[in-house]
């Protein structure tokens, strides 16, 4: 049997560390005992701190439990249909409570995982059951939306001393001798994890071995990951360079970023002026270093950044300072965010300029100033979005009020009336298109069919020069065809013609509107062009 499920905590009292956290998780558990909901709790920390059995201490005190791992139930749908209805229904067991757990919501993505965190805050809002949750990176973004909505406890690692202690007390109680030193370095090594550190000392006395340097040494060292906020503190705290370069070493923030935030942290930590001015030489020479580092794809400059905007930032201070600093996010980020719909909007309105004018992003970015003040003018503003097709969010980037209704009704008469008469010349012009092509083919036929006489053909027994019929083909004013419109449209599209129009292309239901009656039309004689070089528009 596993160590870690063998002296894992029955109560609160034999749970190690985190003391002023028990006391306001056995707060929120009073509270749901009492009649009194409360909102969802959600604990937060490292692996190994806890948290899982804390969620198992408080299911006890309810007549039943469901859990799950939400990163293994992404979608909006499976969430709902899981762990949402059983926040929404009675217990089985009357009208006592039932324990909803939830493991690993940082797992869960908005976008990514098809609405998962959407789903997520609808059942912590909507519950009528009590819910626990667990994550192990307190300030993921993931979990923005969840904390505003459920009461957050923040989980610590476990003292080393205190480790040490229930560690010496598991070796008593399964009856096995060990140097206290060993004892205390492998809890040192295990950097406040218990679940690591009872597997690995049950992984080297199990087998009847002792615990020994040689024993510690072949079991890896917790791996230590810092977080960005570990990092940044480390350096604005520390003086010692070696440290700084192991927790610059330990973190796997692209190195930029990391720089970025010990800059935004720098003045909230630091006080002297001439210290906050070293600091920042510091940064720009690892800003430097970083873009020749994307310049020349040579990652070895990183290393130089590095240097600079670590222990040069570390050292640039007389001592260290002793007070608490929270360490905060980029002011440049926030700003990017609250801009992002704005830079959205300008990109797409930038995108149809590019589709509809035929100029880069570049170039249509430089003509917005332009079109602020060409859209003053309200019949202006409608010919220009109604030609990139702008939404009225779109225009309002270009002029605080909307277009009048009257001035869009005007132009839309207009642009109906001048659709309808381009519409008309095309139809027009595909007939006359239709009309020389069969007087052409026509004529081909005739001289494919004509027998030869000399000198020329012999067309219904009279004598023709083949030129003469090539270059005109008269037929009877009499003779006419009925074309209908859908006739129209097949042949033009069979010849090759097809709907050009100055304005925007006519949809079918405005084109239907135009058709009119089936017409006559005489054939009439159309003369080949003399230069068989040179192609017309009705040369097929």
């Amino acid at each position: 049997m596993l160590w870690t499920e063998k002296y894992r905590p029955k109560t609160f009292s034999e749970v190690i560390g985190n003391g002023k956290e028990k006391k306001e998780i056995q707060a929120w558990l009073d509270g749901w005992k009492n009649g009194i909901p409360q909102p969802a709790l959600l604990l937060v920390g490292p692996p190994g701190t806890g948290k899982t059995t804390m969620a198992h201490i408080i299911a006890n005190e309810f007549s039943e439990y469901v859990e799950l791992n939400a990163s293994d139930k992404r979608s909006q749908d499976v969430l709902l249909n899981t762990i949402g209805e059983s926040s929404a229904t009675r217990s089985l067991f009357g009208e006592n409570r039932k324990l909803l757990i939830m493991d690993e919501v940082d797992g869960i993505h908005g976008t990514n995982d098809r609405g998962g965190t959407r789903a997520l805050n609808k059942i912590i809002k909507e519950s009528k059951q009590p819910i626990v949750m667990m994550a192990n990176d307190f300030y993921s973004k993931k979990l923005t939306t969840i904390k505003k909505n459920s009461h957050v406890i923040k989980m610590s690692k476990i003292r080393s001393n205190s480790l040490n202690a229930f560690l010496k007390k598991v070796l008593k109680s399964e009856g096995i001798e060990a140097d206290p030193e060993l004892v205390k370095k492998l809890a040192k090594r295990s950097s406040g994890d218990i679940r690591s550190a009872l597997n690995t000392l049950q992984a080297i006395v199990e087998n009847g071995e002792e615990l020994s340097e040689e024993s510690l040494n072949a079991t890896s060292q917790k791996d230590n990951t810092a977080t960005i906020f570990d990092t940044v503190t480390r350096v604005l705290k520390s003086k010692d360079p070696v440290k700084v370069k192991r927790t610059l070493f330990e973190n796997n923030e692209e190195p930029s970023l990391v720089m970025e935030y010990i800059a935004e942290n720098i003045p909230r930590e630091y006080e002297s002026r001439k210290e906050i001015k070293k600091a920042y030489d510091m940064i720009s020479k690892a800003d430097i270093f970083f873009g020749r580092t994307r310049a020349t794809r040579n990652y070895g400059f990183w290393r130089y950044a590095s240097d600079f905007m670590g222990t040069g930032v570390a050292m640039s201070k007389r001592e260290t300072y002793k007070k608490f600093t929270k360490v905060q996010s980029p002011g440049s980020f926030s700003l990017m965010g609250r801009s992002r719909g704005k830079r959205a909007l300008r990109d797409n309105i930038a995108a149809k300029m590019e589709e509809k004018m035929h100029v880069s992003l570049e170039i249509a970015y430089t003509m917005f100033p332009y079109f602020e003040i060409m859209f003053q003018d309200d019949e202006t503003a409608w010919e220009i979005s109604d030609f990139l097709e702008l939404d009225d969010d779109e225009i309002k980037r270009f002029r605080k009020k909307k277009i009048p209704k009257k001035v869009v009704t005007k132009m839309e008469a207009i642009k109906a009336e001048m659709r309808a008469e381009e519409l008309e010349k095309w139809r027009q012009d595909v007939k006359e298109g239709i009309f020389a092509y069969a007087s052409q083919n026509d004529a081909r036929d005739i001289i494919e069919e004509a027998p030869d006489v000399e000198g020329g053909l012999e067309i219904d027994g009279h004598f023709e020069s083949e030129t003469n019929i090539e270059d005109e083909i008269f037929i009877d004013d009499s003779d006419s065809y009925e074309i209908s419109d859908d006739e129209l449209d097949e042949i033009a599209q069979e010849i090759g013609m097809e709907k050009q129009s100055r304005l925007n292309p006519v949809s079918e239901d405005d084109s239907s509107k135009s058709k009119t009656k089936s017409r006559k039309r005489t054939r009439e004689p159309v003369e080949e062009p003399r230069d068989k070089g040179q192609t017309s528009l009705f040369n097929f």
